[in-house]
């Protein structure tokens, strides 16, 4: 699996896992005409139905580790909080996924387009990335 896609099914579904926690219904029941709900392999993959907040995600993931992590300006924090490889050379392979041209050794300058890149491609797929961070 791409590193994108990782990044891109962690979050996704870390919010498809909040609304499952939510009860459909006042009582907490399913309706009854409920269509079954797809299975994690598939819907993983695919975009969600409505957007997922990617900044409500993250700001959850965030607290969650119990460190201060910058998941909006850094590529690594932001990978950090998500339990992903944030290597450089795991970010090289992101950059190269994400279309990359600059020089990989300046890793500041990679790193900071990666971020803008990935926000993008999320937004992309089906995520709700804050204006500020597009």
């Amino acid at each position: 699996m791409s590193i994108f896609n990782t990044i891109k099914n962690a979050i996704f579904g870390k919010a498809q896992a909040a609304e499952q926690a939510v009860p459909s219904s006042p009582s907490g029941a399913a309706p009854s005409s409920a269509a079954p709900a797809p299975s994690s392999a598939s819907s993983a993959s695919a975009a969600p139905a409505s957007p997922v907040d990617v900044a409500a995600v993250m700001e959850k993931a965030v607290a969650a580790k119990g460190q201060k992590l910058n998941w909006r300006t850094s590529i690594v924090d932001m990978m950090k909080a998500l339990d992903l490889d944030s290597s450089l050379t795991a970010r090289k392979e992101l950059a190269d996924e994400l279309g990359y041209t600059g020089d990989k050794s300046d890793s500041a300058t990679m790193n900071i387009w990666l971020h803008k890149a990935l926000m993008k491609k999320l937004a992309e797929n089906g995520g709700k990335v804050p204006a500020d961070l597009q």
